[in-house]
């Protein structure tokens, strides 16, 4: 490697003698002219730039007098003037004055005039002379380099062949938060330990071998060498050569892209959380767990700890309070990035709790609109925190900034979406409360659904519950157990039942049927089909006789279809009749055998109208059993019918004696996993006795 010249390039190795000098250098740009003129004014040396600059050649210059050959008329005494000071005094003069061209023409010379003295004591005239344009230009030119890196917002570095800094502008001082003292004469990684070192200086390696430059490469805080670890930069590389084509070293400039990082990053933030809510909210139409989805999507992306809170009236059915009332909030969920005091200081999910109208929470439901404190004062602790030990708590956990934002659906408020940040160190800003609130919005809807779904799950069950049978009464020589269970969504609710009705001369009714459909309207409709299976059974018809007439009826509940199942056993007789309208077939369970399908008639579900049914009787001994079900308990989306009865019988063949404990059995080992449909279930064993 060369040595450091004072201005930091790389010096070329000492030239051995004869070695001729590389043209290029910025002498040669400015292409100076050398005269010497004796005492007398004639010129006895004439240089080649002055061949070029003046258009004469050595030999019609030589011996001729300068002021004779150079100035034109008007100046001449002037100049001789000059020539005397300068010859008499010693004193050097320098100037600009119009010369003479070979062509005629007149143009502007930058002139330095000295005398020089020979070992004779001979005093001779040396003019050094530029023209004036060309020497302004390089003026212009460095002045404006100068300061142009010297002011420029970008930050700008020069290194030498030997990758150490010869040149830093202020810009980059900056930027990596040391003086250029700091720089001088020091590779990357000794003046910025904290810098990837060896890939900044093979990124200049490579830009000095090939020449081509590596623009804008990002990188982020220590990557780029910055003074702060979330700094990002743009970095360029270039290769500097002389005019004569040789490398001087590589300039790298630095833009600062922080802001427009952050911003991006911000962007990308709010869009990643945003499409994480659109998936993680509203899995589910429960309730509680909607509000859990939504604090756990904002924490920690967007706050340290988050709470939902709806408002208790309306989870009863009523608005939200007026603006200037106190508010009644029944705590859905806490989500906080670990145990903190603040998650102590939220109110726990199901805890009602009430809070005045200066509250900060309730003012935000109040007006419809979000409440945020950027910088928490202790002042303000009291309004945020639930009691005075909440308040210290919060103070103890380092609360600095707050947000609320209400969560308003189909133009009512349901409650708040309370955001508190302790450990990020940042405040919430006017890009968080956009971000939440739009969160907020979308989680409001499924919060309004989930809210509006349970309640109308709460009335089908009510309605159901009340429709189906208490515990069935004393039946003659059977022992029935029984079980019900609702689907475990809200819009399935509805269709399926039971009965056990007790007939004359001893007799049973055994019904199992399911109302097509979910809801209000199902549970209502199966309600109607309950009471008149009810009614028919007291007349003693024949099981095809009971489904004719209910089918008659289904024909007049607005298109409703339902599958039933209705069997009459007979103690005295040891026979069970029973007739079936597009139902599952039951299962006969006999000691010492294994489960079978009875095969009845399949027959249409009521509501088709105009299909006859048919009754088969089956002989009971003691012992024997008979499952009615509805389709909960076998159907899934994944299997065949077909499998699922194999393994309906299957688990029969397997069960305890106990029919409680069977029905359990069932329930656990069908059902599990499968609650998208509810599921009736009747065995009904015969005793022997009466």
């Amino acid at each position: 490697m060369g040595t450091t010249d004072a201005d930091g390039f790389r010096s070329e190795p000492a030239r051995a003698a004869g070695v001729p000098y590389e043209p290029g250098g910025l002498l040669d740009l400015l292409s100076v002219a050398a005269v010497v003129l004796d005492e007398r004014g004639r010129i006895v040396l004439w240089s080649p730039q002055a061949e070029a600059l003046f258009g004469w050649s050595a030999a019609e210059a030589l011996g001729r007098y300068g002021a004779r050959l150079l100035v034109i008329e008007e100046d001449f005494e002037a100049i001789l003037e000059l020539f005397a000071k300068v010859m008499e005094g010693g004193e050097s003069w320098a100037g600009v004055f119009p010369a003479r061209h070979k062509d005629g023409s007149a143009r502007l010379v930058e002139f330095r005039n000295m005398r020089l003295e020979d070992e004779s004591g001979r005093f001779y005239a040396l003019g050094m002379a530029t023209d004036q344009q060309v020497l302004r230009r390089v003026e212009r030119d460095l002045a404006l380099s100068l300061q142009l890196v010297d002011r420029s917002p970008i930050g700008v570095a020069v290194l030498d062949t030997g990758l150490r800094y010869v040149m830093v502008n202020p810009a980059l001082e900056r930027m990596h938060g040391l003086p250029a003292e700091a720089h001088l004469g020091r590779r990357v990684g000794e003046a910025l330990p904290l810098a990837d070192a060896a890939g900044i200086e093979a990124a200049m390696r490579e830009v000095l071998a090939t020449g081509t430059p590596l623009l804008d490469r990002f990188a982020v805080g220590r990557e780029g060498g910055g003074a702060a670890e979330d700094q990002a930069q743009l970095i360029s590389y270039y290769r500097l050569d002389d005019p004569a084509g040789r490398t001087l070293g590589v300039a790298t400039s630095v833009v600062d892209v922080t802001d427009r990082y952050r911003v991006n990053a911000e962007a990308r933030r709010r869009t990643a959380l945003i499409a994480e809510a659109s998936v993680l909210i509203g899995t589910t139409l429960d309730l509680d767990q909607t509000a859990r989805e939504l604090a756990d999507t904002v924490v920690p992306g967007l706050a340290d700890v988050a709470a939902v809170d709806v408002l208790d009236t309306v989870l009863g059915g009523d608005r939200a309070a007026p603006e200037g009332r106190s508010a009644v909030f029944r705590a859905l969920a806490v989500a906080s990035v670990d145990a903190s005091e603040a998650v102590r200081a939220a109110d726990p999910p199901g805890q009602i709790a009430r809070y005045a109208a200066d509250r900060l929470v309730t003012r935000c439901v109040s007006t419809g609109r979000p409440v945020h404190l950027p910088h928490v004062q202790p002042r303000d602790l009291p309004r945020i925190a639930r009691d005075e030990a909440a308040a210290e708590l919060l103070a103890g956990a380092g609360l600095h900034s707050y947000l609320a934002v209400p969560l308003i659906a189909r133009g009512e408020v349901l409650g708040a979406l309370d955001l508190k940040r302790l450990t990020n160190p940042r405040p919430f800003g006017e890009d968080d409360v956009a971000l939440a609130s739009e969160l907020a919005a979308r989680a409001a809807v499924c919060i309004d659904n989930a809210r509006w779904y349970q309640r109308e799950r709460s009335t089908a069950l009510t309605l159901q519950r009340s429709l189906l049978p208490q515990r069935p009464p004393h039946l003659v020589g059977l022992e029935i157990a029984y079980r019900y269970q609702p689907a475990g969504t809200a819009g399935q609710v509805g269709g399926d039942w039971f009965d056990v009705i007790p007939q004359s001369g001893d007799r049973s009714a055994l019904v199992v049927g399911d109302v097509m459909g979910s809801g209000i309207n199902a549970a209502a409709a199966m309600g109607q089909l309950r009471t008149a299976a009810r009614t028919l059974a007291q007349l003693d018809l024949d099981p095809a006789r009971v489904l004719h007439h209910l089918d008659h009826t289904a024909s007049g509940l607005d298109q409703m279809i339902a599958t039933c199942l209705y069997a009459v056993y007979d103690p005295g007789r040891g026979l069970c009749r029973a007739a079936n309208a597009g139902h599952l077939p039951p299962v006969l369970v006999r000691p010492g055998a294994r489960p079978a399908l009875l095969e009845l008639p399949a027959g249409a579900p009521l509501g088709v109208g105009g299909v006859p049914f048919e009754s088969v009787g089956v002989r009971l001994a003691p012992g024997d059993a008979v499952v009615l079900y509805t389709d909960g308990l076998v159907e899934t989306r994944d299997q065949d019918i077909d499998v699922r009865l194999e393994a309906l019988l299957a688990v029969l063949d397997a069960a305890p004696h106990d029919l409680e404990a069977t029905c359990d059995l069932l329930l656990t080992t069908l059902r599990d996993g499968n609650d998208q449909d509810d599921v009736a279930l009747l065995i009904a064993r015969v005793t022997g006795r009466s």
